[in-house]
Formats: C-alpha cells, structure tokens, sequence
C-alpha cells in the first residue's frame, strides 16, 4: 500500500514536471520568435537616418575656411547606404562667401541630395544659380562635383545675361560657374531695351565657353 501510494505520487510529480517542460517550451520558443523579430528590425539601419534635423542653418567650411551657408527645412543624414549621403527632401540653399564674408553666389532646389565621400551634389526640381558674375542659371537636374571642381546638367537650362538669354540643352561649367560651355543652344534672345527683345537664331551663338 505504501508502496503504490509512492508510484502514485511520482506519477503525478512526472506529469506536472512534463507539463510544465511543455509549458515552459512554448513559452521559450514564442519569446525567442519575438526576439528574432525585433532584432531584425533594429539592425535593419541602412533604411533609417542615423540624423534628422529640422529647420537647418549651418556654416559649411572648405580647406578649414568657411564658404558656404545651408539653410534647409529638414536634413537628413544615411550614413548606412551604398553610397551614404545626405537629404535635403523639402528643399535646399545654399550661399558661396568670398574672403570677406560677403555672399557672391547662390543656389537652390526643391530637393537635393549630397554624396559626402563623393562630394557630389545632385539637385533636383526648380534648381536656381546665381553665380558670381550676377547671371541666373534655371534648370531641372544639376549636379556639383566638389572634387572635380565642375558644374553640370543634361537637361534644359535657362541663362539670363545682361543683355540676352539663352536656351540651351545640357552644359558643364566651373564651380564659379564664369567659363561655361552648352552643349546644344536652341535660341537666344537679345535684350534691346526695356520694352523689347529680339530673337536671334542659335547658330549665332557659338556653342563654347562664355
């Protein structure tokens, strides 16, 4: 009797500790699923910015000297992409200085993207220049290699001088963007007063640097 009392109770001890391994199991492998989850999420950085500031105005310095100003209403910054860049979605402008400080060109964008290994610059959408020879440059797509010292574009651009405007299809410049060649001019028109303008064909204008 005593003996079958025994085997009853480490019958029931057997199936409450095996409950409670089947338990404990389910427990563990439905946490550890949770687990795996949140930790691909996080590690999953490439698509997250590792900075995002709003209402940006900054000096950006060339050479240990300051040479431009940035004002952007929102900045943000992957460092974790192929290649990592910087974001300017909501608009970009930014301001050249001379030795003394004084503003001598000009330039901004709906959107802008900034390449910082590359020190490239691609500006999309309603893209405006002012350089340093006081002309207006309007275009939809340009790109600003730092590295290579240039300017560029394949699409249309806008020149207003002081006595013309021209139509042209792609070109590339300098960064002060004072010596500029066109790849294909379509028309210019010349500024003859106030009240009117001629048109002249573009084969007047030579397709070089200006």
């Amino acid at each position: 009797m005593q003996l079958q009392q025994i085997n009853v109770v480490y019958g029931k001890y057997i199936s409450i500790t095996t409950a409670l391994a089947v338990v404990m199991l389910l427990l563990f492998s439905s946490c550890s699923g949770k687990k795996k989850e949140l930790g691909a999420a996080i590690t999953e950085r490439d698509s997250l910015p590792v900075m995002d500031t709003r209402g940006v105005v900054t000096l950006v310095s060339d050479s240990g000297v300051i040479r431009y100003r940035l004002n952007a209403e929102e900045w943000l910054v992957y460092d974790k992409k192929d290649p990592p860049y910087w974001a300017f979605e909501k608009g970009v402008y930014v301001e050249k200085f001379d030795s003394l400080f004084q503003v001598e060109a000009s330039i901004k964008a709906d959107t802008a993207y900034y390449y910082d290994k590359k020190k490239l610059w691609k500006l999309i959408s309603n893209v405006h220049i002012q350089s340093q020879k006081g002309e207006l440059f309007d275009t939809e797509l340009l790109y600003w290699d730092q590295n290579a010292k240039k300017v560029y574009s394949d699409e249309a651009v806008r020149v207003e001088q002081t006595d013309r405007i021209i139509y042209a299809e792609g070109f590339e410049s300098n960064e002060q963007m004072t010596k500029y060649t066109f790849f294909k001019v379509n028309n210019t028109i010349f500024y003859v007063d106030e009240e009117s303008a001629a048109t002249v064909p573009a084969d007047s204008v030579q397709n070089d640097s200006v």
